[in-house]
């Protein structure tokens, strides 16, 4: 069990080291690209675009391929959200998400990959995302 939860977190590092690198790489982890791309008229930047058109085809066909068979590789079963309700909190929750995400040009894997750099912005926005996440978790012990 130990060994597994080692290997869980091992994997977790190199997929999350990967997906970093497909960030920084492709550009996203500059607020300036998504605010371009969220921003229409003559400025608009399609980069964010073709960086999901890229993402999205390879997401599914490893998705499906991965979720055939019977358990992941250090797990014995799969934990996926089994909901597909449109409740109250995911549209409030979408909403807040876009606003954060159109003031500041950064979402939570870019703003996490950006920390790399040290910039002041960035971290005074992983702690307020960390800070909104804290309140939430605070909120639902509260209410449930």
């Amino acid at each position: 069990m130990k060994n597994q939860k080692v290997l869980q977190a091992m994997m977790a590092l190199i997929v999350g080291l990967l997906f970093a690198m497909g960030l920084a790489i492709s550009g996203m982890t500059q607020p300036q690209k998504v605010l371009g791309f969220l921003t229409l008229g003559s400025g608009w930047d399609p980069s964010l675009m073709f960086v999901m058109m890229g993402a999205i085809p390879v997401h599914a066909i490893s998705y499906r391929w991965i979720r055939g068979k019977k358990s992941p590789l250090f797990d014995t079963k799969w934990h996926v959200p089994q909901s597909k309700e449109i409740t109250k909190p995911l549209i409030i929750g979408s909403a807040l998400f876009g606003i954060g995400w159109g003031l500041a040009g950064y979402c939570p894997g870019p703003a996490l990959t950006s920390l790399g750099t040290g910039g002041e912005k960035v971290i005074y926005f992983v702690i307020a995302m960390i800070a909104g996440m804290l309140l939430h978790r605070l909120y639902s012990k509260i209410t449930t």
